[in-house]
């Protein structure tokens, strides 16, 4: 729902001004959209529809990173550029996909930020405990946490993975508890994070630091807690209070703001930033390519380098965007803080 919500902000504005410029022609662009249910045998059929039946011309991945290898992979054989917005793990991108590109920086770049800035505020954290879920993106954002700890002086104390569809996090809290560790860092999605904070405060267990990846990054996650939100850390790709000034159909961050705050009451997060940011990209590099041709598309999205409202885009040789500025978070007074 936020990637749609994001899509029609995009078409809105540039339907409006007349289209997409292809090589001096206005086209005004459509979106051909299907329910994939969350299921992969689905997703890799309709990505086939898309292309075969639909004549697509890119396709915008769906959400997460296990679906988008999936839709990679078919638009991979057929020459069409596929552009994520919510994938993040270098393990999509490493395939060797010729015409895969993401607008999110990759987890690594998440995890480095944190320790950066949390090393040096609080020097004396010495000991950390992982906890992910066993899942494409919050397994690697665990297993990222476990395998750069060291080179900036913690010792992981517990790593270990919580299934799919856990509605129990209380045993692996207790080992938790019994280890004392100065960083809790705990990977999954809303419900996942919601229901571990509230194990932890009934069991007792704090730390100094308290990350949740990515929940203080969702409205619903500090709704859902309440005052059992207040204090917990994490990182994002983006947020509605940096000021970039762009090259794009907002020309703001602010602006971009503004326009969705005219659709919604609450404040826009990264996955609805990313996702128009994605299209954004696709519009650039059309207009670069002056052309419809998927392998034209391609080649203009890997040379691509523009300022957008949600910052920098400029793939790396992998399809990734670029290392950039990453705004760590924390709830202060039931507010997300940058």
């Amino acid at each position: 729902k936020k990637q749609a919500l994001a899509y029609d902000m995009w078409l809105a504005r540039v339907n409006a001004a007349g289209g997409i410029d292809v090589d001096g022609q206005k086209k005004r662009v459509t979106l051909v959209t299907y329910d994939y249910q969350s299921d992969s045998k689905r997703a890799q059929q309709l990505a086939e529809k898309l292309i075969t039946d639909d004549k697509v011309h890119v396709v915008m991945a769906p959400f997460g990173s296990g679906h988008t290898k999936i839709v990679a992979g078919v638009a991979e054989r057929y020459g069409v550029p596929v552009v994520a917005s919510v994938a993040s793990s270098e393990s999509v991108y490493d395939q060797g996909f010729k015409n895969l590109f993401g607008t999110l920086a990759s987890n690594s770049g998440l995890v480095d930020a944190m320790l950066t800035l949390f090393t040096r505020e609080q020097p004396s954290i010495k000991k950390v405990a992982i906890l992910g879920r066993d899942d494409v993106f919050p397994r690697d954002m665990a297993e990222t946490m476990r395998t750069r700890a060291g080179s900036a002086g913690l010792e992981v104390v517990y790593s270990e993975f919580y299934s799919n569809g856990t509605i129990d996090h209380s045993a692996a809290l207790a080992k938790i508890k019994g280890l004392s560790p100065d960083w809790i860092y705990i990977t999954g999605y809303s419900q996942d994070l919601i229901l571990a904070r509230k194990q932890m405060h009934d069991i007792g267990l704090t730390a100094p630091i308290v990350t949740m990846i990515t929940g203080p990054a969702y409205r619903e996650f500090i709704d859902g807690l309440g005052p059992l939100a207040e204090g917990v850390t994490s990182v994002t790709w983006w947020h509605h209070t940096t000021t970039y000034t762009s090259e794009d159909v907002w020309g703001s961050t602010k602006a971009f703001y503004e326009d969705f705050k005219l659709r919604e009451p609450s404040d826009p997060d990264y996955i609805h930033a990313s996702s128009a940011a994605a299209l954004v990209a696709v519009q650039k590099a059309i207009e670069t390519a002056g052309s419809l041709e998927p392998a034209k598309i391609s080649g203009a999205l890997r040379t691509l380098n523009v300022t957008t409202f949600y910052g920098p885009i400029v793939f790396d040789e992998h399809g990734m965007n670029a290392a950039r500025d990453l705004p760590i978070l924390q709830v202060q007074g039931h507010e997300v803080k940058v």
